[in-house]
């Protein structure tokens, strides 16, 4: 599953899985907050269905709606709070994961690593931190033991989470590696859905949270009737504006126009170019646990802080051209205050029922923000150009096990024909005069041209889809 802010919370690594059934589309939300988010997606479709599903993922004057959604059916004991701390996290799709290396993920503000335990075959997830010196161990690596090895000193752990080897010990010295301080902190982790879960505290009181509370499962994705691809990106904005996003069907035809398809009214009913409509949602019960949405056509729940599950029909994968927007977005709220938001946004439609139980859910039981435990000041970095905001490559190519593979397959195609392109000039040029036909020389340079147009095609295909491509929608 790897600077951008939400607008009440830092950079988030925010896995997304979005698992793509007939009528499904199940969202999982993972905060890796780091100084790149991330979005980790699922998508899942039954093998005899012909529908697909896609994942995702102001005015400043204080106003109501004029016709607001129906309220929703709450129930709220008083001092009721969100524990931010007391939940599963997703922290990335197993496809995505190297058993061979360590892997650094920030999830809700903790460095962890990933790391594949093969004496116990399971997946473990660490504190980033050397207990020695405090380097991180996802610089590390796998050794030959199958242990956990520090990069700065070579200090080595098992999957407990002890230390087993400290080379500067003498071995005939006091075992200095058994003491309680030479452990790492080992957080409770499981697989679930083929993703790697975790318990974001390691006190030993939880190390059995799992018979206790499981994170949220999803039947279809281990459903062999349905087919299923994982994969994961960073995103550049926070938390509650991804939310919102996948939230809110009414932006899909405007922000995702021309990307993605999406099922259409008729012309003769089309009130624009986009095909925009009136949406009748409405939330049926919020409370601490999330709440259930009727959205007509569908029904939706969200079950805080990463799962957001849409029973609805499938339309074809969105590929985030319209993260710059909302990263735009992100600062205006922030400006706004996020206590501010009902009255500097708005939402007279039911299209924004969802998002304004969400908000409402955010404010009344988690206090309006992520609990970040003083690990966030609440300040912006500058915004970087659209080029490094919208890149693909550091984004999702490189902590995709099959993009990578084709970057790198394509990458070498393109050398292979510029090195053809160059030997056969080079032959047509050298050749003595009489040795070759002069229809065999003037083929051999065309094919040399065509060789090295191709590969400049090639290069062009690489940057636009690994890399960056950049959408204007006042053309599209």
């Amino acid at each position: 599953m790897e600077a951008l802010k939400a607008s009440s919370f830092p950079s988030l690594h925010i896995n997304t899985t979005l698992h793509k059934t007939q009528f499904r589309r199940p969202v999982f939300l993972n905060f890796h907050f780091n100084p790149i988010p991330s979005s980790s997606f699922s998508l899942v479709h039954k093998k005899q269905s012909k529908f697909k599903a896609f994942t995702t993922i102001s005015s400043t004057v204080s106003t109501e709606p004029t016709n607001p959604p129906e309220p929703a059916l709450e129930t709220h004991s008083q001092g009721e709070k969100f524990d931010w701390y007391s939940q599963w996290y997703p922290v990335m799709p197993v496809c995505d994961l190297d058993k061979r290396r360590p892997h650094a993920k920030k999830v809700i503000g903790l460095d962890v690593v990933v790391w594949w335990d093969r004496n116990e075959e399971v997946w473990k997830v660490f504190d980033d931190t050397c207990p020695h010196r405090l380097a991180p161990l996802s610089e590390g690596r796998i050794d030959q033991w199958g242990r956990l090895q520090c990069v700065y000193h070579g200090w080595c752990f098992n999957g407990s989470g002890d230390c087993k080897f400290i080379p500067q010990a003498p071995p005939e010295g006091p075992p200095v590696h058994t003491v309680k301080k030479a452990c790492v902190a080992v957080y409770p982790s499981t697989v679930q859905n083929n993703i790697v879960w975790f318990w974001p505290n390691s006190d030993p009181q939880y190390r059995d949270i799992l018979m206790e509370k499981k994170p949220p499962y999803i039947p279809e994705i281990d459903d062999p009737s349905f087919t299923n691809s994982m994969g994961n990106r960073d995103i550049p904005y926070g938390y509650e504006v991804l939310i919102e996003n996948l939230m809110d069907p009414a932006h899909v035809p405007y922000a995702h126009h021309g990307i993605m398809q999406t099922q259409r009214p008729k012309d003769s009913v089309k009130a624009d170019r986009e095909g925009g409509r009136p949406l009748q949602l409405m939330i049926e019960k919020l409370d601490i646990n999330g709440f259930k949405a009727d959205q007509g056509w569908s029904n939706s729940k969200f079950l805080p802080p990463c799962v957001f599950y849409a029973y609805t029909k499938p339309v074809n994968q969105a590929n985030g051209s319209e993260s710059s927007v909302r990263t735009k977005k992100e600062r205006k709220i922030m400006d706004v205050g996020n206590a501010n938001w009902h009255k500097a946004c708005f939402v007279p439609t039911k299209s924004d029922a969802l998002v304004i139980g969400f908000r409402k859910w955010l404010n009344r039981y988690a206090g309006g923000q992520v609990d970040w435990r003083g690990k966030y000041s609440g300040t912006l970095p500058p915004t970087p150009p659209k080029e490094q905001l919208m890149d693909r490559y550091w984004s999702h190519v490189v902590n995709c096990r099959s993009c990578n593979i084709a970057y790198k397959g394509l990458n070498a195609l393109e050398v292979v024909l510029q090195v053809v392109s160059i030997v056969s000039i080079g032959i047509a040029a050298a050749a003595k005069q009489g040795a070759i036909s002069a229809v065999a020389r003037t083929t051999m340079v065309l094919l040399a041209v065509l060789f090295y147009a191709t590969s400049r095609l090639l290069a062009h295909f690489i940057y636009k889809n690994f890399h960056y491509h950049g959408y204007d929608h006042a053309f599209r």
